[in-house]
């Protein structure tokens, strides 16, 4: 079966397409929650049932990299080193890659928006997840995937990407969009259950990466594109540079606008994280 998923994919589609030579299935739970063990709870449950063929990304080892100075809680990777994750998968340039996690979809964004600052166009995320996939009875396998690994090479867009706060800040106040994906109570600074500071960065403003669902599945293309379209309020996609606690939900709004039709935003990779790691950097509240 021929594929070229850009955005999302349905169970029912993947389901039919699953056992495609040009096809890697990509699981990537992950719990951020701080109890002991949680950082491998999306591993385990990868090991003890999967989406047929599907191996499993880690978001600390394979969808972050190494921790240094405004880089946030979840850096961005190095090239060299998401190549070889790639390979790893047998992933290349001719694989159609389907992400899919057991929440929002948040994490399967994640290594969506990697992918495609990385210049890979056919990736989409499973919509509705592990959870729709279990409700629609649909195939479950245990075992460890083997894939022939592969030669890949490649650079991230650096102009899909807002590495460093002083140029957020000098993007704020040329007029574009920042747009915090993080729940209102974080962004108001009245609750900061991860982070050291609450509040958000001056000039930011507040759309929950969850406003871009409904019942659990993304919301219609033509829905999303009114709601982008009011927060762009004619200006270009590239205006919107999403951001979040650390670099990770804001990739769902990025998601969001490409389904949309408007794709062409940007993610400040460090966000809440990475900013505050400076201490002197202005901190807002309230709404």
């Amino acid at each position: 079966m021929s594929t070229d998923w850009r955005t999302l994919v349905s169970a029912e589609a993947l389901a039919a397409a699953l056992g495609g030579e040009d096809l890697v299935v990509v699981d990537c739970r992950f719990s951020l929650a701080a109890s002991a063990g949680a950082l491998d709870a999306g591993e385990r449950a990868w090991r003890a049932g999967h989406v047929p063929g599907a191996v499993y990304a880690h978001l600390d080892r394979d969808l972050s990299g190494p921790h240094g100075p405004g880089r946030g809680r979840h850096p961005w990777p190095m090239a060299a080193a998401f190549a070889q994750v790639l390979g790893r998968w047998g992933i290349d340039a001719a694989t159609q890659v389907v992400a899919y996690d057991d929440g929002d979809g948040a994490f399967a964004a994640r290594l969506w928006w990697l992918l495609r600052s990385f210049g890979h166009r056919q990736v989409a995320v499973l919509d509705g997840g592990w959870a729709r996939w279990i409700a629609l009875g649909l195939p479950v396998e245990a075992q460890a995937p083997v894939h022939l690994p592969r030669e890949v090479a490649g650079a991230f867009d650096t102009e899909a990407l807002l590495h460093a706060a002083d140029d957020v800040q000098r993007h704020v106040a040329a007029g574009g969009l920042l747009v915090d994906a993080r729940a209102a109570p974080r962004f108001r600074g009245e609750v900061e259950p991860i982070d050291p500071r609450a509040g958000h960065v001056p000039g930011a403003i507040n759309r929950p990466y969850t406003d871009n669902l409904l019942d659990g599945r993304f919301k219609a293309a033509d829905v999303l594109a009114r709601e982008f379209g009011a927060l762009l309020d004619g200006r270009p996609p590239s205006a919107l540079v999403a951001m979040c606690g650390s670099g990770v939900t804001a990739c769902h709004h990025l998601l969001a606008m490409a389904h949309a039709g408007l794709d062409g935003g940007r993610l400040y990779s460090g966000s809440w994280s990475g900013w505050i790691d400076d201490p002197a950097r202005p901190v807002a509240t309230g709404p």
